[in-house]
C-alpha cells in the first residue's frame, strides 16, 4: 500500500517553518485567485456562487491533503460547466450531487485498479476536441449576461442558447456591454503591467464599483441570487434508481474528465518543479474529494492547472499551500461573501470569456487539423461538433468509439500474411536464400492477429501436392479468440488435405492463447518451432 501514500505524509518528513511560510503565501494568493474564477463557474453550473466555494473549500482541501501531488490545487473548473448545468437543469440539485458521489467512487476505483496510466490511451484528438467545444459552449452560454440579454425561455442545451439569444437580441443592454468591457480589457491589460494581482479579481472589484457609483441598471449576483454566508453543511441527497439511471452517464463523464485535467495538471506541475506525481493515489483523492463536494453542497471539482501553476510561482512546495488556499476561502465566505452580491454578471461573463479563451487550445487545434492525418482531423471536428451540439456524454462516446474503429482498422491494415517467394520461382539470385523442400509451404504473418485481420489466415485446398505447411509468427505479438478461431479452422483444413501444420517462433502471448484453448495439444508439441530453421528441418521429418 506504499503507493497510496499521500504526498503531504512526504513532505511532513522534512518540513519546516521556511517552507510553511512559502505555502503559506502561495495558499493565499491562489484563494485570492480562485474567489472570483469559483463564483464565475458556479453560476456557469447554474447553481449559487456560494456553491463554488463550498467545492474549492471541502474537495480544495482533501485533495490537497490525500493528492498525489506536492502542489495541486483542486477546485471547480471550466470543463464541468456545461455538464453540470445540464444536470442540474434535467435532474435538479439531487440528479447533481448523486452524479458527483458517483464520479467519485468512480475515481477511487480507478486509482485502487491502479488505472492511472491508463488515461493516457484517451486519444489526443478527442481531449483536443471537446476542450475546444467546452470552450465555445461556456461563450455562449455567457451572451446572455455580457449583453444583459433578457431571455424569455429558459434554453439548456448550446445550440438552443444561440437561438434564444438571437432572437431575443433587441433587448440588449449598452450598460451590461460596457461593463463587461471594461471587465474584459481589466483582464487583457493588466496582467502586463501588475502580473502579482489577479486581473479577475480586478475586474470585480472596478466593475463592482462603477455599477454601484454611476447606478448603472446592470444586473448584478444580488439581483438574481440569495447569497448565503454560512459554511458548507453535511447533507444526503434523495437516492433512488431513477435518479441513479439518469445520471449515471453523466457521472462516468464526470469521472473520465476529472481523472484527465487532473493527472494533466499534475504532469503539467512535475514539468515545472522537476518532481513525480502519484497518479494512483491522485485519483482516489480526487474520488474521496469530488464525494465530499458534493455531500458538503459543492459541485465536481478537479486538478486546475491554471491555479497549480500560479501556486507553484509563488513558492508553495507542498500540499500544506492548496490547504491554506481552503482555509482561506472558509474565511472569505463567512466575512466577504455578502460583498459578491454587488458583482455585475457582464463581468462574471468577461470573466467566463476568458476562461474560455484560456482552455480553448485553439492553435493547438488548428495545428492539429493542419498537420494530422484525415481520420485523426475527423476524430477532432467530430468531437468538437457533438460537444457543441449535443454534449460530452455523447462526444466523448462517439469519439472513442470512432478512434477506437479507426485504430483497429489500421491495426488490421498493418497485419499481412503472406506466402514466402521460393527461390525456383524467383529471377536467379532474388527471394530468401534458404532451401525450402517441394513438398513444403511457408506462411509469414506480420503484425497483431485479431478479429479485424482474422479473415486473412489463409486457406487450404484438398488435393494439393503440399504435405507441410508452415506458419512463421515471430512477428505476430499479440493473438485475440477471433484469430485463434481462424488458426482453428486452418488447422482442421490442413487435416481434412493430409497437410501437416507447423508453427515456427510462435511469441508469449499467442501461444498463451494457444495452449489455453487447447489447440496447443491438438497441433502436437513436436510441431511448435523456435525458429525457421527448426521448423524446416520438422518438415523433413515428415
Amino acid at each position: 500500500m506504499h503507493s497510496f501514500r499521500p504526498q503531504l505524509l512526504e513532505t511532513l518528513a522534512d518540513y519546516s517553518r521556511e517552507k510553511f511560510m512559502k505555502d503559506l503565501v502561495a495558499g493565499v494568493i491562489v484563494a485570492i485567485i480562485a474567489l472570483p474564477l469559483s463564483i464565475a463557474l458556479a453560476l456557469a453550473s447554474g447553481v449559487s456562487p456560494e456553491q463554488g466555494l463550498y467545492t474549492a473549500i471541502v474537495a480544495g482541501f482533501l485533495i490537497s491533503a490525500l493528492g498525489g501531488s506536492k502542489v495541486q490545487i483542486a477546485g471547480p473548473t471550466a470543463a464541468f460547466a456545461s455538464i453540470v448545468a445540464g444536470i442540474v437543469a434535467r435532474n435538479g440539485m439531487d440528479g447533481l450531487a448523486v452524479a458527483t458521489v458517483l464520479a467519485g467512487i468512480l475515481l477511487i476505483l480507478m486509482g485502487v485498479l491502479r488505472m492511472g496510466s491508463m488515461i493516457k490511451f484517451i486519444p489526443y484528438t478527442i481531449t483536443t476536441g471537446f476542450t475546444a467545444g467546452i470552450a465555445v459552449t461556456i461563450v455562449v452560454g455567457q451572451l446572455k449576461d455580457f449583453f444583459g440579454v433578457t431571455f424569455q425561455n429558459s434554453p439548456v442545451e448550446t445550440v438552443e442558447k444561440l437561438e434564444e439569444f438571437f432572437s431575443c437580441f433587441s433587448t440588449w443592454s449598452i450598460s451590461a456591454v460596457a461593463v463587461g468591457c471594461v471587465a474584459l480589457a481589466i483582464q487583457i491589460v493588466w496582467p502586463r503591467f501588475f502580473a502579482k494581482i489577479p486581473a479577475s479579481l480586478v475586474a470585480v472589484i472596478v466593475t463592482a464599483a462603477m455599477v454601484k457609483l454611476l447606478r448603472l441598471p446592470v444586473n448584478t449576483i444580488g439581483d438574481l441570487y440569495t447569497i448565503s454566508t454560512d459554511l458548507p453543511k453535511f447533507t444526503l441527497p434523495t437516492v433512488n434508481y431513477d435518479i441513479v439511471a439518469a445520471v449515471l452517464p453523466d457521472a462516468f463523464t464526470i469521472a473520465i474528465l476529472a481523472a484527465i485535467e487532473s493527472l494533466l495538471s499534475c504532469v503539467v506541475a512535475d514539468e515545472m518543479t522537476g518532481s513525480h506525481h502519484n497518479s494512483n493515489m491522485e485519483l482516489v483523492a480526487q474520488g474521496v474529494g469530488n464525494t465530499a463536494s458534493a455531500l458538503f453542497g459543492g459541485i465536481p471539482a478537479t486538478g486546475a492547472i491554471a491555479r497549480t501553476a500560479a501556486n507553484i510561482k509563488n513558492g508553495g512546495v507542498s500540499p500544506v499551500a492548496g490547504m491554506v488556499h481552503a482555509g482561506v476561502l472558509v474565511l472569505v465566505l463567512v466575512l466577504l461573501m455578502p460583498y459578491a452580491a454587488l458583482i455585475p454578471m457582464p463581468c462574471i461573463a468577461a470573466i467566463l470569456f476568458v476562461v474560455a479563451y484560456n482552455m480553448s487550445g485553439w492553435r493547438t487545434f488548428v495545428r492539429v487539423v493542419r498537420q494530422s492525418p484525415k481520420s485523426d482531423t475527423a476524430v477532432l471536428l467530430l468531437t468538437f461538433f457533438l460537444t457543441v451540439v449535443f454534449d460530452l456524454v455523447v462526444a466523448i462516446g462517439v469519439g472513442l468509439t470512432l478512434a477506437c474503429l479507426l485504430f483497429m482498422k489500421r491495426m488490421a491494415d498493418v497485419a499481412v500474411v503472406e506466402e514466402w517467394e521460393y527461390v525456383e520461382h524467383t529471377q536467379a539470385g532474388k527471394g530468401r536464400l534458404k532451401h525450402v523442400p517441394a513438398h513444403v509451404m511457408i506462411y509469414e504473418i506480420n503484425g497483431p492477429m485479431f478479429f479485424g485481420a482474422a479473415d486473412k489466415i489463409p486457406h487450404i485446398d484438398e488435393g494439393g501436392e503440399k504435405r507441410v505447411l508452415i506458419l512463421r509468427m515471430r512477428s505476430v505479438p499479440a493473438l485475440d479468440i477471433t484469430a485463434l478461431k481462424g488458426l482453428r479452422r486452418l488447422w482442421e483444413e490442413c487435416s481434412r488435405a493430409g497437410v501437416q501444420l507447423v508453427f515456427s517462433h510462435v511469441n508469449e502471448q499467442p501461444m498463451s492463447v494457444l495452449k489455453k484453448s487447447g489447440l496447443y495439444q491438438q497441433v502436437g508439441k513436436k510441431n511448435f518451432c523456435t525458429n525457421i530453421d527448426a521448423a524446416l528441418k520438422r518438415a523433413m521429418e515428415l
